[in-house]
């Protein structure tokens, strides 16, 4: 993964923890790792925490004048070679689906040309709705791939699936994805 360009996408949930465990294993096997954070994402996690993680700043907002001058979308949709998204909230799974852009990481989930990997994570009852497992089944057929989420103690008390997989696992099928492409 040396020298490969990640865009690692933050939504609103509480396993967003887990995705700085994520992007510190990204940065120690030598990828380049670009954060973007939903709104939603700020409020469990801070955009400081993966600044220090991959000594990049963190990507909130659609036009800020630091990056690009057509706006964040494209600049860092042309540099992504893989953008993985996680946690994927339910809310983000159906913005994909449906071809939202309302925010920075919908927008860029319709802008970039490099695979999107997907690792959802929500409460067990709203991974089991149909409208969720739609949404599921309609990323897949479009081509999105997923680290499917594992079962589990979850922070509502709840156990049973919708628990994010572990980074380690995602980080495995970061490797296999980005072995199956030549770097840009």
């Amino acid at each position: 993964m040396r020298g490969r360009e990640i865009l690692l996408g933050v939504t609103g949930g509480i396993a967003a923890y887990k995705t700085a465990d994520l992007a510190s294993r990204l940065v120690q096997v030598g990828a380049n790792v670009s954060v973007v954070m939903t709104r939603a994402a700020k409020r469990f996690v801070g955009p400081t925490t993966f600044e220090a993680l991959t000594g990049r700043p963190v990507h909130t907002r659609m036009f800020p004048s630091r990056e690009h001058f057509r706006g964040e979308h494209i600049g860092l949709a042309e540099r992504a070679e893989l953008f993985v998204i996680a946690p994927a909230s339910a809310n983000t799974l159906g913005k994909i689906t449906h071809g939202l852009a309302d925010d920075l990481l919908a927008t860029l989930a319709l802008s970039v040309t490099c695979p999107i990997l997907l690792a959802p994570a929500m409460n067990s009852d709203m991974w089991a709705k149909p409208a969720v497992q739609r949404n599921v089944a309609q990323l897949r057929e479009d081509g999105l791939q997923f680290v499917d989420p594992g079962e589990g103690w979850l922070s509502c008390g709840k156990t049973g699936p919708g628990r994010m997989a572990e980074p380690a696992e995602i980080v495995e099928r970061i490797g296999e994805l980005l072995s199956n492409q030549t770097a840009k």
